[in-house]
């Protein structure tokens, strides 16, 4: 095809030296011009066959060259095919060599098998006969023995079944007394660890207040006013809230004396209102008391709505709210009661939830439990029997009203909770540090404790520390042993548990160093 183009380039050049030609013919002056243009159109036409030839062998070597190179790469590509298929070749000679030995093995198998399986066959053979005579054996051998014991063989199988279910029985009862103390032992280990992480997740701050309110002033002259002429208005304010005030020569305040918190609240509030009024008389003093009650009782309210709301508790009737918010302003044994009843709860509900019981209920009987403590009127019941008998009267579960009059062991237990809200109350009132004791007893019990320690022989001194959490007991080396160290520390623990009453635990340290003092002179 590329000569094709090429002669028709080379026509299409005659083509044109032609028409050049016909002008120049016609043209006389032209003529010279003529001979001229012949002459290089003759020297073109030789210069494009040239280049046409020339270029016409450079494509004919190229086709050659393209031509080798594809005869080069398909004798390269059936090279690589023959290797395949050698290597093909070969693994399969291999497989058949495999499966040839492979099938001569398995003959040798079945032979061997079919000679095993013939002994076999004799041996099942032997075997029948021995047993079909040890059977005649054993027949006749019964029949003797029948005879000699007087007895069938049915009878002998029912006495031999009956020990033997004698034996079983008694094995069993065995059993099952182990798993039983097994099961008891568990029951103590896992229950201590509820307890444990029961106290662990719901470690509260302690909560302690006192019996008396120390209202401060800004200067001693409203003391006067306080006290008023002739003491009417200090007589009037005792009189209207029931809290003895104590005017004496403490600088810039006053002292508000009451067993009754909710009374001394009273007073506070009252005597900040009058201070901040300036208008301090009888008359005057009775109108604000009774707001400030109004007052007050409102917040108790909304001390024990909002109780309920953070403890998740519902459809409490409002006087039991009512007696939630007064736990606020009373204590016991120095303890709040309101943060006392709210750790109760807390832990109540942790440990059913634990156990897989009702928490919302448990929850509920621990927050109740001291409510008996905060009565509208005094009365000769226990705070626990009061408090079930108001829980009963405001319709609460039975089970809570159980639970509350149970925790002191005052009504029998009736319900699973009832033994919860009695461990938790005696886990909040126990921890250390959760209730104060009167000096006195605290001195006596911290002598009592050392005096307790110094009692053993070849103990030298004993110190109560850490409040009488800790004991520290100093040994003579040369009277006791490292051995008996040990064995002290157990019976002075042991001994103050048995005889002494305390709050929380008391760790028992034994100290027993040995010195050895030399003088260089």
């Amino acid at each position: 095809m590329e000569s094709t183009i090429i002669y028709i380039i080379i026509g299409a050049a005659a083509l044109l030296l032609g028409i050049l030609l016909g002008k120049l013919i016609f043209t006389k002056d032209n003529q010279k011009k003529l001979q001229e243009a012949e002459v290089e159109s003759q020297k073109m036409l030789a210069e494009a066959k040239l280049k046409a030839d020339t270029y016409k062998k450079e494509r004919e070597l190229e086709a050659k060259e393209r031509f080798v190179q594809l005869k080069s790469d398909h004798e390269k590509e059936l090279m690589h095919r023959s290797q395949k298929v050698a290597e093909t070749e070969n693994r399969i000679k291999q497989k058949e060599q495999s499966l040839h030995s492979k099938e001569g093995n398995l003959e040798r198998q079945i032979k061997e098998n079919e000679a095993i399986k013939e002994n076999l066959n004799r041996q099942i053979e032997v075997v029948n006969i021995k047993r079909t005579e040890l059977e005649k054996h054993q027949e006749e051998h019964v029949r003797r023995l029948e005879k000699v014991a007087g007895l069938s063989a049915e009878d002998a199988r029912a006495q031999i079944i009956e020990s033997l279910k004698q034996e079983a029985h008694s094995k069993a009862l065995s059993l099952q007394q182990e798993i039983i103390e097994d099961a008891r032992l568990k029951a103590n280990k896992e229950a201590r660890k509820i307890v444990i992480q029961t106290i662990q997740r719901t470690a509260a701050e302690n909560a302690i207040e006192n019996s008396i309110t120390v209202f401060n002033l800004e200067s001693d002259e409203i003391k006067g006013s306080i006290i008023g002429r002739e003491g009417r208005n200090i007589r009037a304010i005792e009189a209207a809230t029931g809290v003895d005030l104590i005017v004496d020569d403490t600088p810039e305040a006053i002292v508000l004396s009451s067993f009754d918190p909710l009374r001394r609240e009273v007073a506070r509030l009252s005597l900040q209102r009058l201070v901040a009024d300036g208008r301090i008389h009888p008359a005057r003093i009775e109108e604000v008391v009774e707001k400030t009650r109004k007052q007050l009782d409102d917040q108790v309210m909304d001390i024990g709505e909002r109780t309920v709301i953070e403890l998740g508790i519902h459809g409490l009737h409002k006087e039991l709210i009512r007696m939630v918010g007064r736990m606020r302003f009373r204590s016991s044994y120095g303890q709040n009661l309101l943060m006392h009843s709210r750790e109760t709860a807390n832990l109540c509900g942790i440990m059913a939830a634990e156990l897989g019981m009702n928490p919302k209920l448990a929850k509920r009987a621990g927050l109740l439990h001291d409510i008996g403590k905060v009565p509208d009127e005094e009365t000769e019941l226990s705070h626990a029997l009061l408090g079930a008998k108001l829980a009963e009267k405001y319709g609460e579960n039975p089970a809570v009203v159980n639970a509350i009059g149970a925790h002191h062991d005052e009504m029998e237990m009736q319900y699973v909770i009832s033994p919860i809200v009695q461990a938790c109350d005696a886990i909040s009132g126990a921890r250390p540090g959760a209730r104060r004791e009167i000096m006195q007893q605290y001195l006596q019990r911290i002598k009592d404790l050392e005096n307790l320690a110094v009692s053993y022989n070849g103990v030298e001194k004993a110190y109560a520390i850490q409040a009488g959490r800790e004991l520290r007991v100093i040994v003579e080396a040369e009277k006791v042993t490292d051995a008996e160290s040990d064995k002290l520390s157990f019976e002075i623990a042991q001994k103050i548990q048995t005889e002494m009453t305390f709050p929380g635990q008391i760790k028992v340290t034994v100290i027993r160093e040995k010195r050895a003092v030399n003088i260089a002179r």
